[in-house]
């Protein structure tokens, strides 16, 4: 059995409007599972069988008036979704962004990132004061905590402890230590504004057959341990702006010799990859200490090259941070997508922290062993609890279940073991709350006679084509063929829940529940989950990374495009992703979720080149040139990151960023727009 899991999706109850409880859950002595909907209630006794583990719990006095009539709202019939407002956790403290800029950009690339990343800065953030000196680091060698403390004279006024951990104004630290480096952004304006306008490119020559001298895994650490020693478990960011290769010291991923090549795919496949694998066991080392202080990493790159996002990915999915790839930092993929994630508002991305709950997805295991725990581990497995520094309302994780059978001679509780229950707890914080979220389920009810049909009539089409794309974006970690896998996956799927008559292939028939499966394979197979032709290890990281943290319905975006019609002779549209779709009079608009497309037909192009929506009499065309972009642009309000935005017209070189979407029919369909798409690979049918 598998799942896909939205923790944080907004709860709406029968009146429309968020279940919130201002007290704490109360929990099964045995289990520690929460009070919920398919509890036994014993009302004379006053006393509750929890669904999991079977043991009878009292209610406290607080519930003694409970009764059929008069029962508490975690126990209505739709209150299988809850979220409490717990007073036992102290206050949150207020978010903690730190910048790690790399120096070694192109001057204009530089300008547009300084004169975007002041004004994003929320004003309660924190920031520095009075950096009147800068502390330099060897970029070489790597700096332990003790070391960062040491060197940033944490010790000169206060003695340094003798024992115990090192961890914020409680554990060891002045606040006065802490406030020369941290301080809220409203008493530090004028120092932050003066420090981003001085810094300046690294002076130092490069050599014209060289790369520039760039220690990112140095820089990330030392982040890493100034958050650790002075916010400890507090809602911090440290968000990267890199761009260009790691050269120096560990996480280094390319040597500074021009001559070099950074790693290609076929090198990692051929263990040939001189930097690779030492960079990603700096990067888990990493990922480990950013997980205990439960703070998060973001990357933003601008590179026309390689990064090393394939080696830092362990650190930023473990983290539940955010990844970006623009080309610029002047570029609307950054501008945009930077914006959102320190905007408030209709479309902010709701960020939370410090999240543990038993699931699976981009999170660090806690390690949790139990009875619960499977013998068979998929993805991070052998734990029945996860951990994740940083999550927003779309994050969404991927739960692979083993079903197995409970033996017990207990009369009563073999009549209850076929059913199934589940229960995810969450617990997270955003600026102003510590809340914990019940999520408890009854999914379904095992019964093996005639189980073909039960199962076909409870699939979920899409949940499955976004599982199976996590478990090859998974599994393809280790050497193996994911089109045969897919293929196989399919065939099994067919052999045993399709309706066919043995060597008809005409009488081959899926039931409506299953129909469109075979679609979303196909495009899944020939999506970038699946083939890394013509894309760097860089983007195929990325493009796995976004795919292991989104939605089921964005998700499938990214599987199966969607592409709108608008024409003259009907409304806007959906249409087949097919080239039997392209007409001359026709715009296309295709939503492959990172990349928008609005594709001109021939005919549409020559009206919008000889300027016909210029003139007052042909309103009717320049509306509809404007309608796709005004659908562009309500997705790119709501997307992160903020997708390209490409327009093309027929036969023109940017139409490849449709037609390698399409279905290549050929032939099998009437052309209406002239176009066919040359390739070896097969077609739907």
């Amino acid at each position: 059995e598998t799942s896909v899991y939205t923790p944080l999706k907004p709860v709406r109850s029968f009146t429309d409007h968020s279940l919130l409880l201002p007290y704490s859950p109360l929990r099964c002595r045995t289990c520690r599972s929460f009070l919920n909907p398919y509890s036994v209630v014993d009302f004379s006794a006053c006393i509750w069988g929890c669904p999991f583990c079977f043991n009878r719990n009292p209610f406290p006095r607080n519930y003694s008036s409970i009764a059929d009539n008069n029962l508490p709202p975690e126990l209505f019939p739709h209150s299988t979704t809850v979220e409490y407002l717990c007073d036992s956790f102290s206050s949150p403290s207020p978010p903690v962004f730190l910048f790690v800029v790399d120096t070694c950009l192109i001057s204009s690339n530089y300008l547009s990132f300084k004169l975007w990343i002041f004004f994003l800065i929320p004003p309660s953030s924190l920031g520095f004061s009075h950096c009147t000196k800068s502390y330099i680091f060897h970029g070489n060698k790597d700096c332990t905590k003790d070391q960062l403390l040491d060197q940033l004279s944490f010790f000169v006024k206060n003695p340094k402890p003798s024992s115990g951990v090192i961890a914020g104004a409680r554990d060891g630290l002045s606040s006065d230590d802490i406030a020369r480096f941290l301080l809220p952004v409203s008493d530090c304006q004028f120092t932050l504004h003066s420090v981003l306008e001085e810094l300046g490119n690294n002076p130092w020559p490069v050599a014209a057959d060289h790369r520039p001298a760039r220690c990112t895994g140095v820089a990330l650490r030392i982040s890493a341990g100034l958050l650790g020693a002075c916010f400890p478990g507090s809602a911090a960011r440290i968000m990267a702006f890199i761009g260009g290769p790691s050269t120096e010291g560990p996480g280094a991923i390319v040597s500074r010799e021009l001559s070099d090549p950074i790693r290609s795919h076929k090198d990692i496949d051929k263990d040939s990859a001189t930097y690779y694998y030492k960079a990603v066991e700096f990067y888990e080392m990493l990922a480990k200490q950013l997980v205990h202080q439960g703070h998060v990493l973001d990357v933003f790159a601008s590179s026309v090259d390689q990064v090393g996002i394939a080696e830092l990915k362990v650190a930023v999915e473990q983290t539940g941070g955010y990844v970006v790839l623009a080309e610029s930092f002047g570029h609307s993929v950054f501008r945009d997508s930077l914006k959102r994630v320190c905007q408030s508002g209709e479309n902010d991305l709701g960020l939370s922290s410090c999240f543990s709950v038993g699931i699976i997805g981009p999170c660090a295991s806690l390690e949790k062993k139990g009875p619960l725990c499977s013998d068979t581990a998929v993805g991070q497995g052998h734990t029945s609890a996860w951990k994740m520094c940083g999550l927003d309302k779309n994050t969404s994780i991927c739960l692979v279940f083993e079903i197995a059978k409970r033996d017990t001679a207990d009369v009563v509780l073999q009549s209850q073991s076929n059913q199934f229950y589940f229960q995810f707890l969450t617990y997270y914080g955003s600026i102003s709350t510590q809340m914990v979220k019940q999520d408890s389920g009854n999914p379904f009810e095992a019964r093996f006679e005639n189980w073909s049909v039960e199962l076909s009539n409870g699939f979920d089409q899409e949940a499955a084509a976004v599982v199976m794309a996590r478990l090859i974006s998974f599994k393809i970690v280790s050497y193996f063929n994911p089109q045969r896998w897919v293929d196989k996956a399919l065939i099994n799927l067919c052999t045993w829940f399709g309706d066919y008559q043995k060597g008809n292939p005409s009488s081959f028939n899926l039931s409506s529940q299953l129909s469109i499966f075979p679609q979303f394979v196909f495009h899944l197979r020939r999506s970038q989950f699946v083939q890394v032709f013509n894309n760097s290890p860089d983007e195929t990281a990325y493009f796995r990374m976004i795919l292991y943290r989104e939605n089921v319905s964005n998700s499938i975006v990214m599987i199966q495009p969607s592409l709108i019609s608008f024409s003259f002779h009907s409304p806007a549209e959906p249409i087949l992703l097919d080239v039997a779709s392209i007409a001359a009079d026709r715009i296309l608009l295709l939503d492959s979720y990172l990349t928008l497309v609005i594709f001109h037909g021939s005919t549409i192009a020559q009206w919008r080149k000889a300027g016909y929506h210029n003139q007052p009499e042909h309103q009717a065309f320049e509306h509809l040139l404007q309608s796709p972009r005004d659908y562009a642009d309500t997705i790119v309000s709501e997307r992160f990151p903020t997708p390209r935005l490409v327009i093309c017209y027929q036969y023109g070189s940017q139409a490849r960023f449709l037609l390698a979407k399409l279905n290549p029919s050929d032939g099998e369909a009437p052309l209406s727009g002239e176009s066919n798409v040359f390739t070896d690979d097969v077609s739907l049918s």
